[in-house]
């Protein structure tokens, strides 16, 4: 079967075929939409997204995670917070604009902008229940956020609260900045494997976790992305 290419290049609203994969374990379209994402993202990003890569390393003068988590975390703290952080992400909105054209990209190539698609892969992420063996090569063949601990999770909600601070795409973020934070609170209590196959954490541990983390807002999650690595228990 032909590789899958995500719909923004094709024309089509909704990939529906995908690359048979030998020995991948978990949902298939998952499983492709963050093989896909880590593409165009990272491994074949365009020239135009390394141009805005290189312009938000610029802005938080370096390592794409400790350097944003740290900046982010200090400007959230002040009374200023949030019009201090939108002041000094502005320089870099066309950056972010492209940043957010490219994920988004992605996401809309596999699941619909409304519904549960995308926050189900979200919560497989996080478990890591999405084993893919094209990864191998960068022994990474599970689709969940690298790290021990892992810190992108505060570092994509930061990138997501600058977006939303500075009007790109803000109510698409603002529905994803929740996904993000409950594969946060889902990976933290799984603490999956990133190489091999990892069983699914019990589903009323899962709902519990949806229940809590999805219907908070952007300025409530500000508050739990102070904790670092995992969530901090609140009311």
């Amino acid at each position: 079967m032909a590789a899958a290419t995500p719909a923004a290049a094709t024309g089509r609203k909704i990939v529906t075929e995908f690359p048979d994969v030998p020995g991948m374990h978990g949902d298939r379209r998952a499983n492709e939409l963050w093989y896909q994402f880590d593409e165009v993202t990272m491994y074949k990003s365009s020239r135009e997204l390394t141009d805005a890569y290189i312009a938000i390393g610029n802005l938080f003068e370096g390592d794409f995670e400790r350097n944003v988590l740290a900046k982010w975390q200090a400007l959230s703290k002040s009374p200023e917070y949030p019009e201090n952080y939108a002041r000094f992400v502005s320089p870099a909105k066309d950056a972010f604009a492209v940043l957010s054209r490219a994920q988004l990209d992605v996401f809309d190539a596999y699941y619909r902008k409304r519904g549960f698609g995308l926050a189900s892969a979200f919560i497989d992420f996080g478990q890591g229940v999405l084993f893919d063996p094209r990864r191998a090569d960068v022994q990474s063949e599970v689709h969940s956020m690298n790290g021990n601990p892992p810190r992108g999770y505060h570092t994509w909600h930061a990138y997501m609260r600058a977006m939303m601070l500075l009007g790109v795409d803000t109510e698409r973020w603002a529905a994803i900045t929740r996904y993000n934070a409950l594969a946060w609170a889902i990976q933290s209590v799984a603490k999956p494997n990133l190489r091999q196959v990892n069983p699914p954490l019990p589903k009323a541990t899962v709902t519990r976790l949806a229940a809590t983390w999805l219907p908070r807002d952007a300025r409530r999650l500000d508050l739990d992305f102070q904790s670092f690595p995992y969530p901090e228990q609140r009311r």
